[in-house]
């Protein structure tokens, strides 16, 4: 991961993989999905208080995108240097559908676009990652996972085609920078509620073994 990448990361930006599929319709244009709705997936596994491998997910709200800003996403490769495709030149669209936040990208309009699409085209490039900051969130577990639920997204910055071992590194610590705290805290909160739960029923059998004994009396 490049020191750019790093302090992208370190002023809240974050990343995701999505699909990317080129369509025959018309040259040069491809599409995928930035995410999908309602569909928690896999981020990363950590441990608990306990030692115990938990699993880490994440689901993005079907309406994140109600109020995101979206005025000038680009298109990109490691989500650096040369922009292939953007809204603002209309080369570009972003539409929230029943499925997901769906790309669409003409990738004609250079030498090294249009290099891209037959990348694409031919397998070597299947992976995408888009570059977000999150306005709403939280933080909950159930059935054995914690789960970061994504209600408002800020801003959306870039959908570039990535190599797949750099997206899923920057996935991972993008995840992890917000996560990991905010699991600290739920890890704080389930401690102190079984702790307050086996006191109210130590409290409870005691007052039990009272009752028992002025029985007997």
């Amino acid at each position: 991961m490049t020191e750019l990448m790093d302090k992208k990361i370190e002023n809240g930006r974050e990343y995701r993989s999505m699909m990317m599929d080129v369509t025959d319709a018309e040259d040069y244009m491809v599409e995928g999905y930035a995410t999908t709705f309602d569909d928690p997936y896999h981020l990363y596994n950590t441990t608990d208080r306990n030692g115990d491998e938990v699993e880490v997910k994440e689901v993005v709200s079907r309406n994140a995108f109600d109020n995101t800003d979206m005025s000038d996403v680009i298109f990109q490769y490691d989500h650096e240097g040369r922009v292939f495709a953007r809204l603002s030149n209309k080369t570009m669209t972003l539409e929230a559908d029943e499925h997901g936040l769906k790309v669409r990208a003409y990738l004609g309009g250079t030498e090294i676009g249009r290099n891209l699409y037959e990348e694409i085209k031919g397998g070597y490039t299947d992976k995408m990652s888009f570059g977000f900051t999150v306005a709403k969130d939280h933080m909950s577990f159930n059935d054995g996972a914690y789960i970061r639920s994504i209600d408002a997204i800020g801003k959306l910055y870039d959908v570039s085609a990535v190599s797949l071992p750099q997206n899923n590194n920057t996935e991972i610590i993008s995840a992890r920078k917000h996560c990991d705290g905010v699991i600290a805290e739920l890890e704080t909160e389930r401690a102190r509620a079984e702790e307050e739960a086996r006191l109210l029923n130590e409290k409870k059998e005691n007052l039990l073994a009272k009752l028992k004994t002025l029985r007997k009396e």
